[in-house]
């Protein structure tokens, strides 16, 4: 979104499926569904080539520093879907499930259990003894609390979209007029580690969803006084947000009183701001630097010598994509599936990953990744010759769908962060050659990622844009509902398409997992066959760090897994 969240490398966003209906509840203990437990076994091999160090004992107060993006939001956690707010929530939020940092599959963190018996109606029960860093204790309200306030319309929360199979989702978030509740009919506090949700519709795979962070717990303070919360977040997770400078850094700091089994193994982190890549890597490798999550393309051939062990490739649920602004009519009108496909037709994706990120990426062929497996959702191939270079069929395509919008194609891309600027040069080279016109494709760069995506929010593409996603969890639906479901909350670009949502909402009701991911890829030939949005390459996570650290590695989701990094 994260979760999933705008993706990329640096900057982009798990569930059980609860089987057939039973007269009794049915507690749901196992987190792992065939899909997540095929991404986890493909995550183990990988994740086992990702660990750094040796595993010392470390300095448990020392503080390591980390490359970082200032967010675009405050960090509410119904308001964050990229992944520069993300990885902080993941520091200070524990959810009532966490994803596990080698499998990714969705495991008990606050739920000591959640039971149901129809997939449609869930009795959720808090572990007791979790508390704020501010002391407050983490009830049932917490969670209920949070909740509405998410989806409630007024407070304009981008995760909202989460909670729309709560009953009640459409007079909290109506999608026209004023809201005419505050809170969820479909959420009720039993008592103070008890509540029940009900959802509209059977949502098999809800339980493990659970732990994207749009479903964090709030303290009270949040509500009591916001903007003092907003100003330095308070939550329950390992560490808490000591200070934040806007564009400079932000420290976080080992929260003693926490007593999840996930304690940090140092004293904390300190997240510092950069607007280029490069100069990052340059400040790890001069030892100004401890960790860079983002290894710029340039120092792809540098970085397995520079580094050595300390160099960190490997696969992630990322995919690199360019959306399109489907709210403008002259990207949306008959005929220009036949333009969109041309352009996909018309990059060369197998000469730009080589030489641009060194076989760091894979050229897409599906609007997935890799890391799900066929059991979950990945079918090599499905694009089709959509995602072939053929130049030739790619200009008459184009031509026959009436030509580019205006005779160009703008790319639009933030150029602060994740090399983009080369990789979209290179994409918009290989669109003049398939054209034979020389400016038939420009780069258009926005300068902070902050700027791009309020751009985006304001509908001001004037073209396709950078659209990756890193998934929030191991499902196909993560990839496919986000994103090109109808008004969702990732779906920028703003595509509609009602065969589309329809067979996600029979895939979501789906009891069977199989059934449900086979629905999935019937969802996902919609996407192909209108070309929503153009799939450029399934991405590695890439991350170098200095001697000082160890036991670093990248969850599956491309993250530095810092609770576990250990620094002397």
């Amino acid at each position: 979104m994260r979760r999933g969240r705008d993706g990329g490398a640096a900057d982009a966003r798990r569930p059980r499926v609860v089987t057939g209906a039973r007269t009794a509840p049915r507690t749901v203990t196992r987190t792992a569904t065939r899909t997540a437990a095929a991404a986890g076994a493909t995550a183990v091999v990988l994740l086992a080539a990702a660990c750094g160090g040796g595993g010392g004992g470390g300095d448990e107060g020392a503080v390591l520093s980390s490359s970082w993006g200032d967010p675009q939001n405050p960090l509410e956690p119904a308001n964050t879907n990229e992944v520069q707010g993300g990885k902080v929530l993941d520091m200070i939020f524990r959810n009532l499930k966490k994803y596990d940092p080698k499998t990714g599959a969705a495991q008990d963190m606050l739920a000591e259990k959640i039971e149901t018996s129809d997939s449609q109606n869930f009795r959720i029960t808090v572990k007791d003894g979790w508390k704020f860093s501010n002391g407050e204790p983490v009830t049932a309200r917490s969670f209920v609390d949070a909740w509405n306030y998410g989806a409630s319309l007024k407070n304009n929360q981008k995760n909202a979209y989460f909670f729309q199979y709560i009953d009640g989702y459409d007079k909290t978030h109506p999608e026209s007029g004023s809201q005419s509740a505050d809170t969820l009919s479909g959420l009720k506090t039993v008592d103070d580690r008890t509540f029940t949700v009900k959802l509209s519709q059977k949502f098999s795979t809800f339980p493990d969803t659970l732990g994207y962070n749009a479903y964090a717990p709030l303290p009270r303070a949040f509500f009591d006084d916001h903007d003092a919360w907003v100003a330095k977040p308070v939550g329950n997770g390992p560490y808490q947000v000591d200070s934040y400078a806007k564009g400079s850094q932000m420290s976080l700091r080992k929260w003693d009183g926490y007593n999840g089994p996930d304690k940090a193994q140092n004293g904390g982190v300190d997240l510092k701001v950069y607007t280029d890549n490069a100069t990052a890597y340059n400040d790890l490798m001069s030892g100004n630097l401890d960790l860079v999550d983002d290894i710029p393309a340039s120092q792809l051939k540098n970085a397995p010598n520079d580094l050595g062990d300390r160099y960190i490739n490997t696969p992630a649920g990322i995919l690199q994509t360019l959306a399109f602004p489907f709210y403008d009519k002259a990207w949306n009108k008959p005929g220009m599936e036949k333009v969109r496909k041309g352009l996909s037709m018309a990059i060369d994706r197998k000469q730009i990953t080589e030489t641009i990120f060194q076989k760091t990426r894979t050229p897409a062929t599906d609007w997935t990744s890799p890391v799900l497996g066929e059991d979950g959702g990945f079918r090599e191939g499905l694009c089709g010759d959509g995602c072939e270079y053929r130049p030739s069929d790619a200009k008459k395509l184009i031509q026959e769908g009436g030509g580019l919008p205006g005779g160009q194609v703008k790319i639009t891309f933030n150029a602060d962060t994740g090399s983009h600027r080369d990789w979209v040069e290179a994409v918009c080279n290989s669109i003049n050659r398939a054209l034979g016109q020389g400016k038939a494709c420009v780069p258009n760069p926005v300068g902070t990622f902050a700027d791009y995506r309020n751009q985006i929010g304001d509908e001001k593409m004037p073209g396709p844009f950078r659209a990756g996603w890193q998934m929030d969890y191991p499902l196909i639906q993560n990839f496919l509902q986000p994103l090109y479901y109808t008004n969702a909350s990732s779906n920028d670009g703003k595509w509609s398409n009602q065969e589309f949502d329809d067979l996600v909402d029979q895939a979501n009701a789906e009891s069977d997992t199989t059934k449900a991911v086979d629905t999935f890829v019937k969802a996902e030939e919609v996407v192909r066959d209108e070309m929503a949005a153009i799939p450029l390459w399934y991405q590695n996570g890439s991350a170098g760090y200095s001697e000082r650290l160890s036991d670093v590695t990248l969850n599956p989701f491309s993250v530095p897994v810092y609770d576990r990094i250990k620094v002397g």
